[in-house]
């Protein structure tokens, strides 16, 4: 039987393949600290062989991120001194704190707070009361607390409402709810 022959480029007795891959030298980048014309380069005279260069910033710095409305809590300027001792503390963390303080709520607009929250405690909700008079619910809560029957008769009606909620799920809903009840039970 006779192979068929190979042209000559293809021959099974020469390479067809490279011996190793083809890599490129180590790139050779300039040292950005020497090749820049404004750095200052200063070399210690002792026998550390220090050397120190110094590169003034790129760019101007920006108005808006450094002195009208710092981006970091230090750049802004001190607060007040609380006690008038006249040394400036360092500035606020939580950008919350730099807001203005809400009014104090007078007396006659908290008896009315308790008399609409009183009447009917359905419809002046803590989140409509505090819309309303501008403060928080949280405030509301504490100055206008429900009694404790009026607040048993109120989550027996919210407890109702989910119960209708709960009715509408399907079992694999109702399951899962259940052992994260039960699980939460053991915590």
């Amino acid at each position: 039987m006779f192979r068929p022959r190979l042209p000559f480029g293809l021959s099974p007795r020469c390479r067809t393949y490279a011996t190793r891959r083809p890599e490129k030298p180590p790139a050779r980048f300039p040292d950005p600290l020497k090749s820049n014309s404004n750095a200052v380069v200063t070399t210690l005279q002792d026998d550390s062989n220090l050397t120190f260069i110094y590169r003034p910033p790129p760019s101007v710095p920006s108005p808006h991120s450094t002195t009208l409305d710092p981006a970091s809590p230090l750049l802004k300027s001190p607060t007040r001194s609380i006690n008038g001792s006249g040394s400036p503390l360092p500035p606020l963390m939580r950008p919350s704190s730099y807001k203005p303080e809400p009014e104090r709520v007078s007396q006659e607009v908290i008896e009315k707070i308790r008399e609409l929250r009183l009447s009917d405690p359905r419809t002046y909700s803590r989140t409509k009361l505090a819309k309303m008079f501008n403060c928080t619910p949280n405030f509301i809560s504490k100055i206008a607390a429900l009694r404790r029957p009026q607040r048993k008769q109120f989550m027996g009606k919210l407890e109702a409402e989910h119960a209708a909620v709960r009715e509408r799920w399907g079992e694999r809903k109702a399951t899962v709810v259940a052992i994260r009840q039960k699980r939460r039970e053991f915590w």
